[in-house]
């Protein structure tokens, strides 16, 4: 393991107490109390109608998917450049995606590219806020509006990060949470989907309960409970929502103490920036970040790999990130890309993600910075 790794999970220190505190109430499974104050906690933070804890944020996809109703021989607009997940979950419905180009500032998906590759078959937009940082959200939903298409934001990286003051997973149509031990807040594996319109929280409780209406039945809404309609398990247990529940506790501590660290870094490669070395992440004035990872881009794919190495040799842990999906096996047995690749691919292959985590120390950022500088002053 790398002297200073590339992520290290969130832990507060209060995790242990509530996980133990779950296990004493014996109620473990899925929507016990802290299932529920989690979701609570995020639907007035957030200020969305309603949001489930899920098993995962590529599970919240899914649910996403089902509840657009996407089925065999429909289209959904994504970008190439992010996690299987995102595709996957379109691909689960018999869907098809349809990738299109990314920008090269935010490296989001290019809203002026999305409107070209709409066809008769396509049913939704699916966007991606990389690093925490959102999509051009106005126009996006423009569009979708005068085409009638859903939309759903992928905000597994986006959990307290906002575009023009409203919280990301809040716009769309559903809105979809990673809490990944890679992600800002964190239950191990889990995530959330949020629902911007009453009319779907009953659907979505539906589908999460195993096709069941058994939601309605602790509500004493009706006095048994059935099956009533398709659905599958996405309900974390509660031990996963109890040690998440002490990170949104302290969910302003964690966002504030990543947020000093991306800006140290910024501040820092300023420089390299200005001498024309490096692009450092573009974050548009109408959007605020979570500071969910710090990025440099390099050159060209040859000096990204040199890069990479040269700080592994002084126990540095950088990663680069997505392989772009069209170009994937599944990619291109499952989808399709409308336009041209302009950036998504030679952007790509030219970035390079920084250590980045909660906790992350001063030393431990001073010698981060130190090696970045010194790859770049003895190549002159």
């Amino acid at each position: 393991m790398a002297k200073i790794p590339f992520n290290i999970p969130p832990y507060i220190g209060t995790e242990l107490g509530f996980v133990r505190q779950a296990a004493e109430n014996r109620k473990i499974c899925g929507d016990g109390p802290f299932t529920k104050s989690c979701s609570e906690w995020m639907e007035k933070r957030f200020g969305a109608p309603g949001v489930l804890l899920t098993t995962s944020g590529t599970t919240a996809l899914e649910m996403a998917c089902l509840l657009c109703g996407l089925e065999r021989g429909d289209e959904v607009i994504l970008p190439s450049y992010t996690f299987s997940s995102t595709a996957t979950a379109v691909v689960l419905t018999g869907a098809t995606p349809v990738f299109v180009d990314i920008r090269p500032d935010t490296m989001n998906i290019d809203e002026k590219k999305i409107e070209e590759a709409i066809t008769p078959h396509t049913k939704a937009i699916m966007v991606v806020h990389y690093a925490g940082v959102a999509c051009e959200m106005d126009t996006i939903m423009e569009i979708a509006a005068r085409h009638h298409l859903k939309v759903i934001e992928d905000a597994a990286q986006g959990v307290m990060s906002t575009y023009k003051g409203r919280a990301l997973g809040t716009i769309g149509d559903f809105g979809c949470y990673s809490f990944h031990e890679t992600k800002n807040y964190s239950m191990g594996e889990g995530g959330a989907i949020l629902l911007n319109h009453e009319a779907d929280i009953e659907p979505a409780e539906i589908l999460r309960e195993k096709g069941t209406n058994r939601a309605r039945f602790f509500r004493g809404q009706v006095d048994k409970y059935t099956w009533v309609e398709y659905g599958s398990s996405y309900l974390p247990s509660d031990l996963n929502a109890a040690y998440l529940w002490a990170e949104l506790l302290e969910a302003d501590r964690i966002n504030e103490n990543r947020l000093a660290s991306w800006n140290a870094y910024h501040e820092a490669f300023a420089p390299l920036r200005d001498a024309g070395l490096v692009e450092l992440p573009v974050i548009p004035p109408e959007c605020g970040h979570n500071a969910h990872m710090y990025y440099l881009k390099l050159k060209d794919l040859a000096q990204r790999t040199a890069f990479i190495d040269y700080l592994k040799e002084r126990d540095i842990s950088s990663v680069f990130h997505y392989v772009p999906l069209h170009s994937s096996p599944a990619g291109r047995r499952f989808g399709r890309f409308h336009g041209e690749d302009i950036y998504t691919t030679a952007e790509s292959d030219r970035l390079v993600r920084l250590p980045m985590y909660y906790g992350l120390t001063k030393e431990d950022q001073e010698a981060v910075i130190s090696a970045v500088r010194d790859f770049y002053r003895k190549r002159g």
